[in-house]
């Protein structure tokens, strides 16, 4: 049986309200694990301004901060000769690591790394093989243990979908305040992270944890990608049309979420959706240029792929699908400071005469967003296009 501890304010959940993970099955008050840390989720992250002036403090100008065009992906390949994702990496006779890896001639070529500011290291291994590093991590989200646990694993696995690989390996990462949060609710967390790892085909084992005063919970993530068929940040070319995969509006309903309880099963569904179908289906129509849209919002990580590509993007605000409820929940004020603060960013560089309201929506800080991807796949809403660099104005909302 749970326990609720007296620094840890309880909400019993509202009558009806569906629930995916154990708290639903106690007829105790359910622990408020969003009320357990000042914010929640990807819209805990740095501001971007922050984040890149300190970048470059520490790895000098450029770190995240493209000068111009990026150099792109390597055009002549092809899709036909990548990892055929579409049944999988085909590990079954292992990778042949027996004899080593044979790297003398490529080792530790880094392939995507600070430049660009993309979603994960990749580090080619030799012609066809390239490994992709990332971690992600962040305080609950939800007020359910499972499902926070489900929706951390599901956004760190998706920086591997994001640049067109596969995640092989995973780690735990978990901070826990001990005394005052019981381990059944950290047991219900990593539970969470395993059913998102096992849906993946991710090998999950291990970790590390500490002591915190506030939960947080994320994972270390390992994958392999061909490197002739990345999903880069910088491979985006004029006349590309942008694809969207997942609605927005994350941001805005987690908010309202940790500030009256409500749960907003719509969001949590997508939240939990794996970017790894809209990730191969990229990779076999041959698109080379993706990111996955988290806490710098929709208009911050097209800012950067744009800017990262030396082109501008024109957003098609009405074409943006946005969850049900959201545009209610901002009008009421639910805004997370994150989400003011990727506005605050992208503003200079932004070329828009919507009101502040619809450009809030379009950089609110998602958790466990979708793919953006500089390209058209089937099934998915396009809501813009690339055009070449206007002067002024990376982004242009219209």
């Amino acid at each position: 049986m749970t326990t609720t501890h007296p620094r840890v304010p309880p909400l019993a959940r509202p009558a009806g309200t569906p629930t995916a993970g154990a708290q639903a099955a106690s007829a105790q008050p359910v622990v408020r694990l969003t009320m357990t840390a000042s914010g929640g989720g990807c819209s805990c992250k740095l501001p971007a301004a922050q984040l890149e002036a300190l970048l470059s403090q520490v790895f000098g100008q450029g770190s995240g901060v493209p000068s111009g065009a990026g150099g792109g992906a390597d055009e002549s390949a092809g899709a036909a000769g990548g990892l055929g994702l579409a049944g999988g990496l085909g590990l079954a006779g292992g990778l042949g690591l027996a004899g080593g890896l044979g790297l003398a001639g490529g080792l530790g070529e880094v392939l995507c790394g600070l430049e660009s500011g993309d979603d994960a290291l990749v580090v080619r291994l030799d012609e066809t093989r390239a490994i992709v590093a990332t971690t992600d991590f962040f305080p609950p989200v939800v007020d359910d243990a499972f499902d926070w646990g489900r929706i951390a694993a599901a956004n760190a696995l998706s920086d591997v979908w994001a640049m067109g690989g596969e995640p092989l390996t995973a780690l735990n990462l978990l901070a826990w305040p001990v005394e005052t949060l019981p381990l059944e609710l950290a047991a219900e967390v990593l539970r969470g992270g395993r059913s998102i790892a096992g849906e993946a085909g991710c090998v999950l084992a291990g970790g590390h944890s500490i002591k915190d005063e506030s939960p947080k919970y994320g994972l270390a993530v390992t994958g392999l990608a061909d490197p002739r068929s990345l999903l880069r940040n910088d491979a985006a070319r004029p006349g590309d049309p942008l694809t969207l995969t997942k609605p927005i509006g994350l941001g805005i309903l987690n908010n309202r979420h940790k500030a009256t309880g409500e749960v907003f099963p719509e969001a949590v569904a997508t939240m939990v959706r794996l970017n790894r179908d809209a990730a191969r289906a990229a990779l076999a129509a041959g698109i080379r240029a993706a990111t996955d849209v988290t806490g710098f919002g929709l208009l911050g990580h097209l800012y950067k792929l744009a800017r990262a590509s030396g082109v501008t993007a024109v957003l098609d605000a009405a074409a943006v699908p946005v969850l049900e409820g959201a545009r209610q929940s901002l009008a009421a004020g639910y805004v997370p400071g994150g989400t003011r603060q990727n506005l605050d960013w992208v503003r200079s560089d932004l070329s828009s005469e919507l009101d502040d309201e619809e450009l809030l929506l379009l950089a609110d800080a998602q958790t466990s967003g979708g793919l953006l991807v500089a390209g058209e796949i089937p099934g998915f809403p396009v809501v813009g296009e690339l055009v070449a660099c206007r002067e002024g104005a990376t982004l242009v909302v219209r």
